[in-house]
């Protein structure tokens, strides 16, 4: 998982992050999602963001765990639909770009290092690769999950392919096809929930969690980790679900649908 410099990445702090905040203390690193007038949707530069950070916590031996949390009432709406049309938002972001395409799955499966979902909003589309990719998810009671793809005219590929290793296939092809809502209390039932609990004691639990994990040995668990990722590795199939992404996303139906959800009307499929 390197897809910048590792001097660079070494020198995290000099760097200016516009989509996310993060701090380090007692072998954790806390990532927080910061777009949330956006929903923190997935833009090019939000995922080159996270990537970087993540490949600070692959190299750093002083940091044992990864805590994943978000800003604003949305823990992440997928991926930018205004970004999927060309509509770059200006930043201010020193972070440099990536060297090789960024696959948001395998940026969680090459971490060899506990991860930690603290969720506190609701998730639709790509933003379950964020939360299918952890090892631990404790959420609050009353979140909606969703899969809305096939209402405006795609579909869930890399987000199909991360789930399936979280919860069944017949779920998961269900989920995708229909496009509902979930509620948390059947995420948990699932296996996609690890735990609910309620808001005041949400922060509580995942400090347990995270004591638990960092007083373990860092090197069995990250060997531990990465034994598991070469026996159930899933790169190719991400790269062969983006390209079927692309290729969906460029259609007739996903022009439609866009419109039609921007415009607030049901889709006219042809």
């Amino acid at each position: 998982m390197k897809y910048f410099n590792e001097n660079d990445v070494k020198n995290i702090k000099s760097y200016n992050f516009d989509f996310i905040e993060f701090e380090e203390s007692n072998h954790v690193f806390t990532l927080t999602l910061n777009r949330p007038k956006k929903k923190n949707a997935l833009n090019p530069q939000m995922i080159n963001e996270i990537a970087f950070a993540f490949q600070y916590v692959s190299c750093s031996n002083s940091v044992r765990a990864l805590l994943l949390k978000s800003n604003g009432d949305v823990f992440c709406s997928g991926l930018d639909l205004n970004a999927v049309n060309g509509d770059i938002e200006k930043n201010n972001s020193t972070v440099p770009e990536a060297n090789s395409k960024i696959l948001i799955g395998e940026l969680f499966n090459k971490l060899y290092k506990p991860k930690i979902c603290q969720l506190e909003g609701d998730v639709y589309a790509g933003g379950f690769l964020l939360i299918a990719g952890c090892n631990y998810v404790v959420s609050k009671d009353g979140l909606k999950l969703g899969l809305p793809e096939v209402k405006r005219g795609i579909f869930p590929m890399q987000v199909m392919e991360s789930l399936s290793k979280v919860i069944s296939l017949r779920n998961v092809i269900d989920w995708c096809v229909r496009g509902y809502n979930l509620d948390v209390k059947t995420a948990h039932s699932w296996g996609l929930i690890s735990k609910i609990v309620d808001q005041a004691n949400i922060e509580s639990d995942v400090s347990k969690w995270l004591q638990e994990v960092t007083r373990n040995s860092p090197f069995a668990i990250k060997h531990g980790l990465e034994a598991m990722d070469n026996i159930k590795s899933s790169e190719s199939n991400h790269e062969y679900l983006l390209q079927m992404l692309e290729l969906v996303l460029k259609s007739d139906d996903a022009k439609e649908g866009i419109a039609a959800f921007k415009e607030k009307r049901n889709p006219n499929w042809k």
